[in-house]
């Protein structure tokens, strides 16, 4: 749904826009707007573990990378939120300023813990391929075999020196790369 500003400023009822930001500074964004106006806002992001040349480490990076949601009073509060420290404009097209439903913002919400983030963790299961991401066969691709959950670690099957070998490894040294149960070839 979108209204014109001059809807929007006749309007008293606070509604939910999206807010351009600074890149990667989403969440500082939002912390101001909350501190030193007093609205409502929403900024998701996700942490996610990824491999590096150290092995896999955890990151948090924005959903909507360089937006943020706020939820105000167009004609009372727009000039201010859009000068707030971090936020660079608030999102529009030509005269019209497009609304977020607030079904939407709860539904993310929902999704989200307090802090706003999401943590996506797949949970491994017998038959994905996965690649080892530290260790001695670092780059290795393989296929679990057996899960060992309360010792957090993971049987793997993995082609070593021209034959497969199936090896013990912390779960925490894969991550996978196919779907479950995917086809994959060894090596």
């Amino acid at each position: 749904m979108k209204y014109t500003t001059r809807t929007l400023g006749e309007m008293t009822t606070p509604l939910w826009f999206c807010l351009r930001a600074q890149p990667k500074r989403e969440h500082i964004a939002a912390a101001g707007l909350r501190r030193q106006l007093a609205i409502q806002c929403f900024s998701p992001r996700l942490r996610f573990r990824k491999p590096t040349q150290r092995g896999a480490g955890w990151f948090v990076e924005a959903m909507f990378p360089g937006y943020l949601f706020a939820e105000f009073v167009y004609g009372e509060f727009h000039r201010r939120v859009i000068y707030s420290p971090g936020v660079r404009a608030l999102v529009r097209f030509g005269d019209y300023v497009p609304i977020m439903e607030e079904d939407a913002i709860t539904v993310l919400r929902r999704s989200s813990a307090d802090d706003e983030v999401i943590t996506i963790s797949p949970d491994l299961e017998v038959g994905d391929a996965v690649q080892v991401v530290e260790g001695p066969f670092r780059g290795l691709t393989a296929l679990v075999t057996r899960l060992q959950p309360p010792r957090e670690r993971v049987r793997i099957l993995l082609e070593f020196l021209g034959r497969e070998v199936e090896t013990e490894t912390p779960i925490s040294s894969v991550l996978r790369t196919a779907k479950p149960n995917g086809r994959v070839e060894l090596g």
